[in-house]
């Protein structure tokens, strides 16, 4: 029976690991169908979607289906999507901005709602908590790109207005107007990043103790499983004893 029950927790973790796959090559294959219709369909001249077949790569998103969200845009048969930003707030306090790429506002503005208000947070109006974060491009490399200092002199040289480095990797920051610029500086120092894009810098940050912190990360998965949602930003600092507790 021991190993019966085993063999039935490996199938439900996979089965939700495969979910979460899936989830996540949508919502990257949504976003290079979004790119390639804005602009060209060919990388090389698209900085956009350039970024987002290079998100879709790190991912290890198969070649067939990156093409095929690119082919949906050049073939004009796709949905046509919009973007929307939400902004609220999340337990303690922390600040929230939801970007979502939908074709159906109402169905995407009802979710995010629900998933809010169900843990522990409010939505707020346009323009509530976006003034606590600035607008900046940021360029994410993993860790085996090279240590904190060669990163930290290649970015500088790039034009990049600061790096933080750590254990997971790194992020370069850049101003808003020069992210493909510094990309396409980096790229032959440092190879194809594994993100560039626009994102939300928190100006300060908020700590949550565990109580708040297990609430919050509910919160963050009940919006990534949501299709329509693309990214989650937050001014959110969890320390390492927190999220040790957490596990």
């Amino acid at each position: 029976m021991a190993g019966h029950s085993k063999f039935k927790n490996i199938m439900h973790r996979k089965g939700a690991q495969d979910k979460k796959r899936s989830a996540m090559f949508s919502k990257l294959s949504r976003e290079i169908t979004v790119a390639a219709r804005m602009g060209t369909p060919d990388p090389d001249m698209n900085p956009r979607l350039r970024a987002a077949v290079n998100a879709a790569k790190a991912q290890s998103m198969p070649k067939d289906n990156i093409q095929r969200a690119i082919d949906k845009a050049v073939g004009g048969d796709t949905e046509s999507y919009e973007e929307i930003r939400y902004e609220g707030f999340g337990p303690g306090g922390v600040s929230l901005i939801i970007e979502a790429l939908t074709d159906n506002r109402n169905r995407t503005a009802t979710n995010v709602r629900t998933a809010v208000s169900k843990n522990g947070g409010n939505l707020g109006t346009a323009g509530s908590v976006s003034h606590g974060f600035d607008r900046m491009g940021l360029i994410s490399y993993p860790a085996s790109a090279g240590d904190a200092e060669t990163v930290f002199e290649a970015a500088l040289e790039a034009g990049a207005e600061d790096v933080q480095s750590g254990e997971d990797g790194h992020e370069i920051w850049t101003a808003a107007d020069s992210l493909h610029e510094v990309a396409s500086a980096l790229t032959p120092v440092l190879g194809e990043p594994e993100g560039a894009k626009l994102a939300w810098r928190p100006q300060t940050m908020v700590e949550v103790g565990e109580d708040d912190a297990g609430t919050l990360f509910k919160l963050i998965d009940a919006l990534d499983d949501d299709d329509d949602v693309q990214t989650v930003w937050g001014n959110y600092e969890v320390s390492d004893a927190v999220m040790e507790k957490l596990g």
